[in-house]
């Protein structure tokens, strides 16, 4: 799959209703979660305890963070698009953010992501992006939102 190229308002605006694209799958190992529990203080059992997910947990497994599904979406973004000709990004917000299902450690995710709107705010480009973080072999997603960005595009 090849990158969608994006140097303009113009060109962001052929794309508005239709999917972008989707991702490789990530692999969310163990190790990953680990990080990012380090890096955000959360240290939950059922995301960091092994042993006891195996034993405690509905899932038998410990689980990714939902923030730490979150914080790999720019990871996978950058796989579908890429945007050029600006001076600068903004990540202005999120809508409508909902966990469907936990990632299970050892579980692949990938991004599908569709551009629901485009606006011209006096030369920003602001994109509402509906996103799905897929779970591979598995008919619900673990989560859904849109995502805000702000495109400064050069003149």
């Amino acid at each position: 799959m090849s990158k969608v190229i994006i140097n303009s308002y113009q060109d962001f605006e052929q794309y508005v209703g239709k999917e972008l694209g989707v991702s490789d799958y990530l692999k969310i190992t163990q190790e990953r979660i680990n990080l990012f529990a380090e890096a955000t203080l959360d240290y939950q059992w059922i995301h960091v305890d092994v042993e006891r997910a195996k034993v405690e947990s509905p899932f038998k497994s410990t689980i990714a963070h939902g923030y730490l599904m979150v914080s790999i979406l720019p990871y996978l973004w950058d796989q579908i698009i890429e945007v050029n000709n600006i001076k600068m990004l903004i990540n202005y917000g999120i809508e409508k953010l909902k966990f469907n299902q936990p990632v299970v450690a050892g579980n692949e995710v990938r991004l599908r992501v569709k551009l629901d709107s485009l606006v011209n705010l006096r030369g920003i480009a602001k994109a509402e992006i509906k996103v799905v973080l897929e779970i591979k072999d598995s008919p619900k997603s673990a989560l859904e939102e849109t995502v805000i960005f702000l495109y400064h595009f050069n003149s």
